[in-house]
């Protein structure tokens, strides 16, 4: 598997930093976003340096997808969001430098132009809830994958 050592998100998704890990696989993790817009804000990193989804593997694009369904899935359960929004950010746009895609529950008539600039939400205390928010999510993960 391909690393860049001084890569952050190669760092993130192969858990060699502290991380609120909800699902993984062979190849990719996923991870509370440690800023997070809402409550069950997740990021999905590949274990293997990608830069852009145009660069990934087969196993690896189908492992983002699949992913992406199932923790759409588990925040609708455990937070009944109006909406989730998918995104990705590449180029000069993403600061992370590693593919990385956001899933991020949303309320109706939230402003999401927030999520794109340096505004400074009010998320402290679903910051301090990352562990049970990890523990909540993880569990619905866990049965819709093994159960």
């Amino acid at each position: 598997m391909e690393k860049i050592e001084e890569c952050l998100g190669c760092k993130l998704a192969n858990n060699e930093l502290e991380t609120q890990v909800v699902y993984e696989n062979e190849w990719i993790t996923c991870i509370l976003d440690h800023d997070p817009f809402n409550e069950g804000h997740v990021l999905i990193l590949p274990k293997r340096h990608y830069r852009f989804i145009d660069e990934f593997d087969t196993e690896t694009a189908l492992s983002v997808m699949k992913a992406a369904q199932l923790l759409s899935s588990a925040i609708k359960i455990a937070y009944q969001p109006d909406g989730i929004s998918i995104c990705q950010n590449g180029g000069t746009f993403d600061d992370l430098t590693h593919f990385h895609m956001h899933i991020v529950p949303r309320q109706e008539n939230q402003d999401f132009s927030s999520f794109y600039t340096d505004e400074v939400w009010d998320n402290e205390a679903i910051k301090e809830r990352l562990p049970e928010t990890r523990e909540r999510l993880a569990k619905y993960i866990a049965e819709d994958v093994f159960g």
